[in-house]
C-alpha cells in the first residue's frame, strides 16, 4: 500500500497510539492490544442464476480474545478488503470495553455489490460463508457471533443460523450463534434501531452536559438543535429519526444520489417515502438540491451525524466542515487529519468507537435472550402490571381522586421486552459517555474526546488481560 493511500487499520492504530501515551500499561501489553489475534481470508466458488462461476472473496478477523467470543458484524461491499475488516474488528474490542460488554472485537466482509445478486445467489453465498467458518471454528455462541452490518440484514443472519443450526444437530445454544435474527428466530425487539437510538442517546446525553455545551455555544438539550444527517440507510434513518421526535430540526439529508436540505426541517419520514417512490431523494417538495452529494456536510448545523461509510471527512474538506458537534454514527467516518483539524477549530467530535456501540449492546442482550430461553419480560410484566393496578387502586381510594386513564395506563404498564431493551441501551449509552467525559475532565492534556474514548477501552482491555494473568 502506497504512503498517500488511506489505510482504515492505520488510522485505527495511529488513533490507538495517540490514546496510549496516557496510560500506564507496559508497550508489550499495549501491542498485544493492537494487533489482530487472528485473520481468515477465504475464497469459495458459487454458481449465479445464468450458469456462471463466480469467485468469492470473503474474511473474518477476530480481533482480541480477551474477553469471548468475539463479536462483530458482516458487512457484503465491493469495497471490503483485509485492511478495512481489520480496522472494524478492532474498533468492536475498543467498543465493547467501553460500553460493558464482555466480548472481543471480530468482523465480517463479503466482497461483493449485494445489488447485483439476487436473492437466492445471496443466499447461496451467505451459507457457504457460514460452512467455511464452522470449519475453522470462526463462528459459535462460546467462538464468535456474527451480525448484521452495511450491506446485510435480518434475511442474511437466518439464513447463517439455519446453517449453523443444520451443521450443529442438538446443540441447545445454537441460536446464540448470531445476532440480528428476525424475532421469531430467536432476535430481539428493538435491535433493528438500535444503532441509532445508541447514537440519539450519546449524543443527547453531551447535550445535556452544561459545561460542555457552553464551550460549544450552545443550548444545553436536544430540543432545537439544527442537524445534518448523512446516510438513510438503518442507522441514518433512525438517528434522525429519534432526533426529530426529541424535537430536534433535520436541516439537511445526504445519500449517494444526492443531497437536500430546508432550514425549516426536513420530515424524515416523508423524505424517506419519497425516495421509495422516485428512487431518490432529490426533488423532494419545499428541499433545495445541493450540486454535490458532500455539500450537504458543510451546512452551518449545530450536529453533523455521518451515518454511511468510513473517510468522508479528511484532511481536504474538515477545514470547510461548520457543525459545532459532529457524532460518528459510521464507522470510521473521519480521518486522523480530520480529527487534528477539528481539535484545533474547537469541534467536538463524538467518536464512533462508543457512540455506534447500540448494536452491538443490543446484540448482547438477544444473546443473552438466547443463552437463557426466556423473552425478556415474560416471567414479570403481569406480575408488575398487578401489583401496580393495586397501588393506583389504593392511592385512588385512600385520596377520593380519580388518575386519567392516560395516566393509569402509563403506571399500571408492565415492560416489555422492547421497553427492557431500550432502557438497557439508555443506561449503557448515558454510563459509558460519563466514562469518557470524566477521564477527559480528569486528564487535562488529552486533547480530544475520541482519544479519552481510547484510554478507557486501552486501560478496560489491559487490566482483563493482567487479571486473567495472561502477563504476569
Amino acid at each position: 500500500m502506497s504512503e498517500t493511500e488511506y489505510s482504515f487499520f492505520g488510522a485505527v492504530e495511529k488513533s490507538f497510539d495517540k490514546a496510549a501515551k496516557f496510560t500506564k500499561w507496559d508497550p508489550g501489553i499495549l501491542e498485544q492490544i493492537k494487533a489482530c489475534n487472528a485473520v481468515y481470508r477465504m475464497r469459495f466458488p458459487v454458481k449465479r442464476d445464468n450458469g456462471k462461476i463466480d469467485v468469492i472473496e470473503a474474511y473474518r478477523v477476530q480481533h482480541s480474545h480477551h474477553k469471548t467470543p468475539c463479536k462483530g458484524g458482516i458487512r457484503f461491499a465491493a469495497e471490503v478488503n483485509q485492511d478495512e475488516v481489520m480496522a472494524l474488528a478492532a474498533l468492536m474490542t475498543y467498543k465493547c470495553a467501553i460500553v460493558n460488554v464482555p466480548f472481543g472485537g471480530g468482523k465480517g466482509g463479503i466482497k461483493i455489490n449485494p445489488r447485483e445478486y439476487s436473492p437466492y445467489e445471496l443466499e447461496k453465498i451467505t451459507r457457504r460463508y457460514t460452512a467455511e467458518l464452522i470449519r475453522k471454528k470462526f463462528i459459535g455462541p462460546g467462538t464468535d457471533v456474527p451480525a448484521p452490518d452495511y450491506g446485510t440484514g435480518e434475511r442474511e443472519m437466518a439464513w447463517i443460523l439455519d446453517t449453523y443450526t443444520a451443521m450443529h444437530p442438538g446443540e441447545i445454544d445454537a441460536a446464540g450463534c448470531v445476532t440480528g435474527k428476525p424475532v421469531s428466530q430467536g432476535g430481539v425487539r428493538g435491535r433493528r434501531e438500535a444503532t441509532g437510538l445508541g447514537v440519539f442517546f450519546g449524543l443527547r446525553e453531551v447535550c445535556n452536559m452544561p459545561d460542555v455545551m457552553k464551550k460549544l455555544g450552545l443550548e444545553t438539550g436536544v430540543e432545537g438543535k439544527r442537524v445534518v444527517v448523512q446516510g438513510l440507510g438503518n442507522v441514518g434513518y433512525h438517528s434522525a429519526k429519534f432526533f426529530q421526535d426529541a424535537g430536534a430540526k433535520i436541516v439537511g439529508l445526504a445519500e449517494y444520489e444526492g443531497s437536500i436540505c430546508n432550514d425549516n426541517g426536513l420530515d424524515i419520514d416523508e423524505v424517506f417515502n419519497h425516495r421509495k417512490k422516485t428512487g431518490s431523494i432529490l426533488n423532494f417538495a419545499g428541499a433545495t438540491n445541493f450540486k454535490k452529494n458532500t455539500d450537504a456536510l458543510e451546512m452551518d448545523c449545530d450536529i453533523l451525524i455521518p451515518a454511511a461509510l468510513e473517510n468522508v471527512i479528511n484532511g481536504e474538506n474538515a477545514p470547510r466542515i461548520k457543525a459545532k458537534m459532529i457524532g460518528e454514527a459510521a464507522n470510521g467516518p473521519l480521518s486522523p487529519e480530520a480529527d487534528e483539524i477539528f481539535a484545533k477549530k474547537g469541534i467536538l467530535v463524538v467518536p464512533d468507537m462508543y457512540l455506534n456501540a447500540g448494536g452491538v449492546t443490543v446484540s448482547y442482550f438477544e444473546w443473552l435472550k438466547n443463552l437463557s430461553h426466556v423473552r425478556y419480560g415474560r416471567m414479570e410484566k403481569r406480575f408488575n402490571e398487578n401489583m401496580n393496578a393495586h397501588i393506583v387502586g389504593q392511592m385512588e381510594s385512600l385520596t377520593g381522586k380519580k388518575m386519567t386513564s392516560k395516566d393509569k395506563e402509563y403506571i399500571v404498564h408492565g415492560a416489555d421486552e422492547v421497553d427492557l431493551v431500550y432502557s438497557g441501551l439508555e443506561e449503557t449509552m448515558i454510563t459509558a459517555t460519563h466514562e469518557i467525559m470524566n477521564e477527559w475532565k480528569n486528564n487535562p492534556s488529552i486533547p480530544d474526546m475520541r482519544t479519552a474514548a481510547y484510554v478507557v477501552a486501552i486501560n478496560k482491555v489491559a487490566t482483563s488481560y493482567e487479571e486473567l494473568g495472561i502477563f504476569p
